[in-house]
């Protein structure tokens, strides 16, 4: 049996992973449930480990999978595993193939998953060179896009950790050039810089926020910033 603080941590961790493949910050978690501080989610996410309903990622600072939830929410849910886990991993994500590669293949791609273009690396640090031409392809699941254009780019630093992105993911953004406080976003600052940040407003300003306290919130004018794309998830290689 699950305490009801531990029942709705639960169902909002597996909540934000469905709708952004992302497991929440403990600072997200702390005022979704209310809390008065982050030592709460420290105690209630040990608890849900210990019962084998989430699995804490090895040498990964505060990355999450939920394990399984309880049977009195989804009953067949647990033994199908058929929600989307944190981490999509195995053969998507691979590069894609060339011609000779498929037309040697029986199989149909676009049951394999999607070709989306990276497009070189985004710095989760210090901003890095605006984002490049296309250096290859990758194939993603389907139903890691939803609508519009995507493209990927591999991710060097840490400041986006308590996010659950790490150096060496490969995330996948959507193309917009709006966003709503909250969201991670693509950020090109002053036409020569992108960096990966979460979005949010200092009054007429806009603010890149880290995830990571070893990193400050970044404050620009609103004509030094321009929205590249949101993020909708990401694929990690083990």
């Amino acid at each position: 049996m699950l305490t009801r603080k531990q029942h709705d941590l639960l169902l909002f961790i597996h909540e934000r992973l469905k709708e952004a493949g992302i497991p929440p910050s403990f600072d997200e978690m702390k005022d979704a449930l209310d809390l008065a501080s982050k030592s709460g989610i420290h105690r209630l996410i040990t608890a849900l480990e210990e019962r084998g309903f989430i699995r804490r990622l090895p040498n990964r600072a505060r990355a999450l999978e939920v394990l399984r939830l309880p049977d009195s929410i989804a009953p067949g849910l647990n033994a199908a595993r058929k929600f989307s886990p944190s981490v999509i991993q195995g053969s998507l994500g691979k590069p894609k193939p060339d011609a000779r590669d498929r037309s040697a293949s029986n199989d149909d791609d676009s049951s394999a998953g999607v070709s989306v273009p990276v497009m070189g690396r985004i710095a989760a640090g210090v901003p890095i060179d605006a984002i490049q031409h296309q250096t290859h392809a990758i194939m993603v699941p389907p139903e890691m896009i939803s609508g519009g254009s995507h493209y990927a780019l591999e991710v060097r630093g840490d400041s986006m950790i308590e996010a659950g992105i790490f150096d060496g993911d490969t995330v996948i953004i959507r193309n917009a050039d709006t966003a709503n406080p909250g969201e991670i976003i693509v950020a090109l600052v002053d036409d020569e810089e992108a960096t990966l940040k979460r979005f949010r407003r200092k009054g007429a300003s806009i603010a890149l926020e880290a995830a990571n306290p070893a990193y400050e919130t970044r404050i620009f004018g609103p004509d030094r910033v321009r929205v590249q794309g949101k993020l909708v998830g990401l694929i990690r290689r083990y």
